[in-house]
């Protein structure tokens, strides 16, 4: 286990004096890379599920829906419940129904995002929609980000599912959310919302998806900027793993820490097991 700069001993946090009832952890860069399942990740899901812990796993990927995301899991060999699996896209839905039940959207994005939206109530629309709503998808169309602008210079509100410039492929990085909708904000002068990580709000629909409470819940994440911040933010205990995209050498550069760093979630498999109700 990695020496963490941030506790004062070489011990894990104790759970001695903030007991731990649920963990929350990222996927990419934590239990996968590239669709193929990073050592120790399989144990650290089965070690969760024979716990008794409750658990979720949370990506800003607005792509799949939770049903695809458990198969491309299941194919690496990581067998994830697919009510365990917390999206993006998801959050985002759950968002717009909470603020604007019933509203009309137009939306840029695949399957994982337009089936949430549609579970949610949402009409989709290409006739003055309430909301733009933008999220990630491999077939960026010039014709629909055109009249995600026109739509937003005539009224309709604009929201991100994630802030995410870039996402990983196997030939490289990809762009992602982040960068069309600076696209769009360039053109248009209007910010998006973004509902996903590092905003909060990500972290907070999760803990109330499976009634979890900040002072008892962790989260497992590979980059400061947003599985880390977001976690503090929540008020959460947070687990840097080096596995992803933060590499030691850049953590001293974050004005904020992670509570713990460790080499992979290999090395929590131990605590979790540790933490479970007896």
């Amino acid at each position: 286990m990695s020496d963490t700069g941030a506790n004062q001993d070489d011990e894990p946090i104790s759970s001695e004096h903030r007991p731990v009832a649920c963990w929350l952890t990222d996927m990419d860069g934590v239990l996968v890379h590239e669709q193929r399942a990073i050592p120790g990740a399989a144990e650290f899901i089965a070690a969760l599920q024979r716990s008794g812990l409750r658990f979720l796993v949370l990506t800003n990927n607005s792509i799949f829906t939770a049903r695809d995301l458990r198969a491309r899991l299941l194919a690496s060999g990581i067998d994830v419940p697919e009510d365990c699996i917390w999206t993006s896209a998801l959050a985002t839905a759950q968002f717009l129904a909470e603020q604007s039940p019933g509203a009309s959207v137009y939306v840029i994005g695949e399957t994982g995002l337009t089936t949430a939206l549609h579970e949610a109530g949402f009409v989709m629309t290409e006739t003055d929609p309430d909301y733009v709503v933008l999220g990630e998808t491999r077939t960026y169309s010039f014709e629909a980000i055109t009249k995600a602008i026109r739509y937003l210079e005539r009224g309709s509100r604009f929201i991100a599912t994630n802030p995410d410039a870039t996402g990983p492929s196997a030939e490289g990085s990809l762009p992602a959310t982040g960068s069309v909708a600076a696209l769009i904000t360039r053109a248009t002068g209007l910010e998006p919302y973004y509902v996903g990580k590092p905003n909060p709000l990500m972290m907070r629909s999760a803990l109330n998806r499976i009634h979890a409470h900040s002072e008892t819940t962790v989260m497992v994440g590979d980059r400061m900027d947003t599985d880390v911040i977001a976690g503090i933010e929540a008020g959460l205990r947070t687990f840097l793993v080096l596995t992803g995209s933060t590499s030691v050498e850049r953590i001293s550069r974050f004005p904020y820490r992670p509570s713990q760093i460790v080499d992979s979630v290999a090395d929590l498999v131990d605590l979790v097991e540790r933490w479970a109700p007896s």
